[in-house]
Formats: C-alpha cells, sequence, structure tokens
C-alpha cells in the first residue's frame, strides 16, 4: 500500500519552489506627517502652503492620465461594485498576449477608501493665513494600471490623485520564472500560477531562486517613469520618492504528481491524519460550486469528487499556511505573510528583509511537509521508547520521564503536535496557554518544568539568542507516535473492553466481540477445572 511518503518519492515529475504573488504598498516617507506636507508645498514653489494646492496638484495628475490614455488608446473599464477586477483584466491580458503586445492593456477606475491628507485654515491673517493638515477616509478615484510586463507579465499599479500619493503594486514571482525561462528558450508546459512540466527543470530551479528584490524596484522604477505620476521628476530629485513595503507576499512549493489518483490518494492519507490529530486550525472541503439546502444531490463525508477541493489551512497571527490540491494534478504548499513583523522582519522592501521573508516561506512550507510524513512514520525503537517515557541522565543532568498515559504529559505532547509551532517556533507562554485549554490551572512553573524535561529528552531545542523553541525531527516524531497510541489506540480501546458498556453497542467493535469472547473462554475453562473464587 502506498504511503504519503512514497507518494511524493515515486509520484512527483516535478518540483518548484518559487515566489508566488506579491503585493506592495508604495508610499512617501517625506509625506506622513502634516509638517512634511506643508514642507511639500514650500518646496514646490508656493509661498503660502494651502490646500488648494493639493487640489490642483491632483487635477494636473487626472488630466496627464487622460492624456496618456487617449495618447495611447488604452481601454478604459469603470469598475462598479460586485466586478471582479481580475476576471476583467484577464480577458485584456489574454488579448495582448495573443497579439504579443506588452505595455499597459487596460486602465481601471475604482472609487475606493484612501486615507489622504486634507487641509483647512486655522487663523492667521489674510495676507498669511495658518492651514492644519489632518489625513481623513475619503472616496476618490484610484486608477489601476494594468500592465503586460517583458520580465514580468501579467501586473498591475494603483494609483490616486490625493496626498500622500500611495500606491499599490502587484506582481507574480510565477509569471516572472515563466518570463525568464522563455527568454532563456527553456520548454516548459505553463500551469495556472505556476509550471506543469519542465524540460530542464534544475534551469527551473536556478530562476526561481535567482528573483530578488533588484527585481521589483527595477520594475516599479521602470514604470514609475513610464506612466503618468502623481509627483514630478523635480520632486523626486527634492528626495519626494516613493519606497516600497511588503503588504503580502506568497512563497510556494509546487509538486506535480505523474497522475491525479496519486494525488488524491496523497490527500485521502493526509486528510484523517490531520483532522483526528487536530494539527491544522482550519481542514475544510471546498466545493466548486455553493452548497446550500436546494442544491441537488447527496452530500456526505467523501472527501474526493469531481468538483471538490480539499484544503488545509494552518493560521499564525496575519500569517498562514494553505495546502491544497491545484487543478486536480498538483500539491500546492505556500504560505502567506501579512505581516513580515510576526516573524521580526521590516516591512521595508530591501534585500536583507527580502532574502529573510523568501527564507521564512520556504522553512515553513519544508515544515509543514515534514510535519506530515513524520506522522506516518513515527514508531520509535524499543531504547529511544525507554529513554523517553523512565527517567534518564541526559548530558550529565537528570531527566525525568514522560510517563505515557499520564493525563499532564500526554497533554503536553499532543500540544507539540499543533501546527502553530511551525512558522516561529513556540514560547513557555505559547505553548502553556494550550496545554490549560486541556489542563485548567496548568501553571507557568509547570510549565517551566515540562520545557525542561522536553529539552533533556531532546524533543525541543532552543532557538539561539532568543527564549524560543523548536521541535527537533525526533522530538516530532515521538510526540506524534505518543499522541496518535494514545488517542487512537489506548482510549478507544479501553472504552471499548468497559465491561459497562451495554451488550449491543458492544456487539458493534470487534475489538469488544473479541474481549468478551476471551473472557466467556477463560470462565468456561475455570468452570471445567471446577476452581471457584
Amino acid at each position: 500500500m502506498a504511503t504519503i511518503s512514497s507518494l511524493l518519492a515515486d509520484h512527483v515529475t516535478l518540483q518548484v519552489r518559487s515566489v508566488d504573488r506579491l503585493f506592495f504598498q508604495g508610499y512617501v516617507p517625506r509625506l506622513q506627517t502634516q509638517f512634511q506636507v506643508i514642507r511639500f508645498l514650500l518646496d514646490r514653489g508656493f509661498p503660502i502652503p494651502s490646500p488648494v494646492v493639493l487640489g490642483r496638484i491632483g487635477r494636473a495628475y487626472v488630466k496627464a492620465v487622460e492624456r496618456f490614455i487617449a495618447e495611447h488608446e488604452v481601454p478604459v473599464v469603470r469598475f462598479v461594485k460586485g466586478d471582479v477586477k481580475e476576471d476583467i483584466a484577464r480577458e485584456h491580458f489574454k488579448a495582448a498576449e495573443r497579439e504579443g503586445r506588452f505595455g499597459v492593456v487596460m486602465v481601471g477606475i475604482a472609487q475606493e477608501r484612501t486615507s489622504a491628507w486634507r487641509g483647512w485654515r486655522d487663523g492667521g491673517p489674510d495676507g498669511h493665513p495658518h492651514f492644519e493638515y489632518r489625513r481623513q477616509s475619503i472616496f476618490p478615484n484610484n486608477y489601476y494600471w494594468y500592465i503586460r510586463d517583458p520580465d514580468w507579465g501579467p501586473s498591475f499599479i494603483k494609483t490616486t490623485a490625493y496626498a500622500p500619493f500611495s500606491v499599490w503594486l502587484y506582481l507574480n514571482g510565477n509569471e516572472w520564472a515563466k518570463r525568464q525561462a522563455a527568454q532563456r528558450g527553456i520548454v516548459f508546459t505553463p500551469l495556472d500560477n505556476g509550471f506543469a512540466a519542465c524540460e530542464d527543470p534544475a534551469a527551473l530551479a536556478e530562476i526561481c531562486a535567482s528573483l530578488q528584490a533588484g527585481d521589483v524596484q527595477l520594475f516599479f522604477d521602470r514604470w514609475q517613469s513610464t506612466l503618468p505620476w502623481p509627483l514630478t521628476a523635480q520632486d523626486r530629485a527634492r528626495g519626494y520618492t516613493h519606497e516600497l513595503a511588503f503588504r503580502q507576499a506568497e512563497i510556494s512549493d509546487t509538486r506535480m504528481f505523474d497522475r491525479p489518483a496519486a494525488g488524491r490518494a496523497w490527500f485521502e492519507r493526509t486528510l484523517p491524519d490531520q483532522l483526528t490529530l487536530g494539527r491544522p486550525d482550519h481542514v475544510s472541503i471546498v466545493f466548486g460550486r455553493r452548497v446550500s439546502r436546494q442544491t441537488p444531490g447527496r452530500f456526505h463525508t467523501k472527501i474526493f469528487n469531481k468538483g471538490v477541493e480539499p484544503a488545509i489551512q494552518v493560521h499564525y497571527r496575519a500569517s498562514k499556511v494553505k495546502q491544497y490540491f491545484k487543478e486536480n494534478r498538483a500539491l500546492r504548499t505556500e504560505t502567506t505573510v501579512n505581516d513580515t513583523r510576526d516573524f521580526g522582519i521590516g516591512r521595508r522592501l530591501t534585500p536583507e528583509n527580502w532574502d529573510a521573508l523568501i527564507n521564512i516561506g520556504h522553512q515553513v512550507n519544508q515544515r509543514f511537509l515534514d510535519h506530515q510524513l513524520a506522522a506516518c512514520q513515527c514508531a520509535p525503537d524499543a531504547t529511544t521508547l525507554q529513554r523517553v517515557v523512565l527517567p534518564s541522565i541526559e548530558d550529565g543532568l537528570p531527566a525525568p520521564g514522560l510517563r505515557f498515559g499520564e493525563p499532564r504529559t500526554m497533554a503536553l505532547l499532543a500540544c507539540l503536535c499543533c501546527s502553530q509551532h511551525l512558522f516561529a517556533g513556540l514560547t513557555n507562554r505559547t505553548l502553556r496557554e494550550l496545554i490549560a485549554g486541556l489542563i485548567p490551572g496548568y501553571t507557568a512553573r509547570q510549565m517551566t518544568y515540562d520545557l525542561r524535561r522536553l529539552r533533556r529528552k531532546r524533543f525541543i531545542q532552543r532557538i539561539p539568542r532568543t527564549h524560543r523553541y523548536e521541535l527537533t525531527s525526533e522530538g516530532r516524531r515521538l510526540a506524534v507516535f505518543l499522541t496518535k497510541t494514545y488517542t487512537r489506540i489506548v482510549n478507544p480501546s479501553l472504552a471499548e473492553l468497559d465491561p459497562t458498556l451495554p451488550t449491543e453497542i458492544a456487539n458493534r467493535t470487534p475489538l469488544a466481540q473479541a474481549w468478551r469472547a476471551f473472557e466467556r473462554a477463560i470462565q468456561h475453562r475455570i468452570n471445567q477445572a471446577a476452581i471457584t473464587a
């Protein structure tokens, strides 16, 4: 019988580890306070920093947008509530691809909530009035510039005519990799937002690993100088430039199966493990259509049917890791980071922050897969099991045993199996909160003692220069084994062997039937020997 390990080893034809969707906010550092806004207007040559001047700048930008659209004959779409912008833009991207065109393929206009500077007079003589500025929420026109770029493929930049002139940037690392592979002459079969096959996997892996922060900045600089821009070249020369900050980053691991049946088998073996141990925060079965009471047909616990996509999600603060069956062909594991500060990484797009973020994404994806594999290959040898459950001496220090079956020990091991530790490790507090949910009154002192036990039994190790710990590969394997044995074998078996279990219920389980038959046979043997109590 195939296991999840053998399915990945024997039936995966291509593995691609890449940067996926990227979403950035562009902001002007020198326009973030009211005094900076006043300075900006004075630098523009206006002796009175009136909000009227901001209005003139905005109107000039709108006219520049209109001129660009007319000169380049760019299609314009005014979005209304309910429109799916990506679907509308997709048709324009397809047309540009058929015609071999690059550049702006469509401009979308949408009224959306935006934080902008608004000013008003606050005293002062008519010759030199004083003005106050505050950030307020308004609903101006936002311009979506949908761009087919020679290096990045489909992308968009969103701009507005109102100070502080925030911009938004969307890119896709998989589409970038496709463009680079095509330019190098590497033959591949595309997958929606990925690769289905490639004649040179090593070269493709090299391309995916080569994407850097500088490539993003190069794209932004190129189109900043090409598109109408709310800030002029003179403004930028005076230091009023946009910097990019991470708002969302997806890092993915995609493994193509040689046939759909192998992928379905992988999920059929993995999902029950995830459900019964309770390691993910969320396991969902996403139907291809909306299911309601009026939907015809029968819906039950069978996971795989046509139009059904299994998905596992684990959340950590503002980030998550998601695993799903992509296009009925590929195992996609992707980490989505919505706040880089969850991992102690700055938001600004810099080479250092980029490298740290991409490494975190790949590590989480790999740890998640390793965690799943450990659940099916977890049986320890007798010596290791004895070292864990009995008191021992480790590195010259006493290591109290983790006694199998003890409620506190089993709660501790079960909480070690929680998937949230895969993101940033665990701390005294995070693990204690989980255990306290199972054992009311569990204290910080008990947690300190248990962490010491786990360290000396080599279940966890301290992350250097932090107060965090991470599970060792052996610790993960042992925690899963002991938890699965206790929750799936010992507890259910003891319940079935309960002599007070009603006969009609006992007759439904083979174990209870066998045990009661054994008891009857023993009693019969005793009776034959004429032994009485």
